[in-house]
């Protein structure tokens, strides 16, 4: 029986705005009894389209571009962020960088003066309204949920209306463009009670599968909460045979060896990439996403390569070209990843946010201020036991005659990315007519012990 591999991915990230006051006193204290959990409003989510209905898929790419600008910023955000989160990761660690530009681009809607100019900086944006329908469509198009692939950007904002007995009023304004325009239910909780941890832990489980379970704790000193998840799960276009599925040795960077299980495939004839340091090449995904591979040659630190956005994006974009014989030998792994994303967002220029003399006057008119930036992530490529029949054919029309040879023995520390199905665009000024359209990176990660 032939097996379909399958990769699940799921990010959250939670953004918490504290209010500035004295010294907090207990909920008790205040007299007030608030419910934890009031479900404010949800939004109209895209419906749900089979795997081949390929009219209502195009309708939907018709009928949402997103701007060049706007995906040329969300690219060089995902380099900066990349180099700056992943630069540091001592062995394993995965990244969204487009869940963190969602939650950002959320808060950043909220935001005047300083603290806006910085948020935007980083967004590499101008326009709050430009940039709310640029993500409006780009969340139309890349939603999917069907029996092959899922692909699902969810928002959420909590909120609760009173603060240690004062009363907290929310603008109308950033709750309808959270709703309409980024999808986001609204939640009225009480942040002092443990029942609003737990609902904003069941939201994350039921929004990825539950393959993440966060805990939250009783804050009374939280006003907001903004919480975005991703889940992506999809299964390769050519699938590896279980049967060649075999143990053997991943070299560490730290000179130790450890066993795991590879899959093993050879293309005969397979696009790939060699750049200064390393080789790259692509396996393709049946919704049109791709996932990267990035090996860096022996010697070759890894670390090294990340050292800065321009050496990250020329990892996953750049080097010659080339068409041969690809031999493919991959790892399976789970990882699981935790970052504090507040000291790399400030190396990158947004600080004002953090000051307790913050302007979120689009959001509420209490003093606010950003007291936390977490994401979580889960990624696991390995095999399904899927029958999958119907999805055998790889056709290679137009594809250049073989005239080259690559190995991705990927058995030492390397990068690998998850990018969108093509995105399309308002105007393709600056690419030929022929090109395709580009696409957004939705993970980026570091493999560097698949068994830990």
């Amino acid at each position: 029986m032939k097996r379909a591999v399958v990769i699940s991915l799921v990010f959250t990230l939670l953004i918490s705005l504290s209010a500035c006051s004295p010294a907090p006193t207990s909920p008790s204290s205040t007299g007030q009894q608030q419910l934890a959990l009031r479900q404010v409003t949800s939004p109209d989510y895209p419906a749900g389209i089979d795997f081949d209905d390929f009219e209502a898929r195009r309708t939907i790419r018709q009928e949402n571009p997103v701007s060049l600008d706007g995906l040329n910023a969300i690219q060089s955000f995902a380099y900066q962020t990349g180099t700056s989160i992943l630069g540091s990761v001592p062995v394993n660690g995965c990244y969204s960088p487009l869940s963190l530009y969602y939650a950002l681009s959320l808060a950043g809607t909220g935001a005047e003066g300083l603290t806006r100019d910085e948020l935007f900086s980083l967004l590499g944006v101008s326009d709050a309204d430009q940039l709310s329908l640029d993500l409006s469509h780009l969340y139309r198009v890349l939603f999917a949920k069907n029996k092959v692939n899922q692909l699902k950007i969810a928002n959420s904002i909590w909120f609760d209306p009173d603060y240690q007995g004062e009363a907290v009023s929310y603008k109308d304004s950033f709750l309808r463009n959270g709703t309409n325009r980024f999808f986001s239910e609204l939640f009225e909780v009480d942040f002092a009670q443990p029942q609003a941890g737990e609902a904003m832990a069941k939201w994350i489980a039921d929004q990825t599968d539950g393959t993440l379970q966060p805990t939250f704790s009783p804050d009374p000193e939280q006003i907001l909460s903004l919480i975005n998840t991703i889940y992506f799960k999809d299964e390769w276009v050519d699938r590896f045979d279980a049967v060649k599925t075999k143990p053997d040795v991943f070299h560490l960077a730290d000179g130790r060896d450890v066993t795991c299980d590879f899959m093993n495939m050879t293309y005969v004839s397979h696009g790939f990439d060699r750049g200064d340091g390393f080789i790259r090449s692509a396996l393709g995904l049946k919704s049109g996403a791709q996932m990267v591979f990035v090996l860096p040659d022996k010697g070759v630190d890894l670390g090294k390569l990340l050292s800065s956005p321009d050496h990250l994006r020329n990892l996953l974009e750049g080097g010659q070209h080339a068409n041969g014989k690809v031999i493919w030998k991959v790892p399976k792994f789970s990882h699981d990843s935790t970052f504090d994303l507040i000291d790399p967002l400030k190396k990158l220029g947004v600080q004002e946010a953090f000051r307790q003399n913050a302007d979120f006057s689009g959001i509420t008119d209490h003093m606010a201020f950003i007291s936390g930036v977490t994401q979580q992530t889960h990624v696991a490529i390995d095999e399904n036991g899927v029958v999958a029949s119907a999805f055998t054919k790889i056709d290679y029309a137009g594809s250049a005659m073989p005239v080259d040879e690559a190995e991705m023995i990927l058995d030492r520390p390397f990068l690998y990315a998850i990018f969108s199905p093509p995105v399309p665009l308002t105007e393709m000024s600056g690419q030929s007519q022929t090109a395709s359209p580009p696409s957004v990176p939705l993970f980026i990660g570091v493999c560097g012990n698949p068994v830990d």
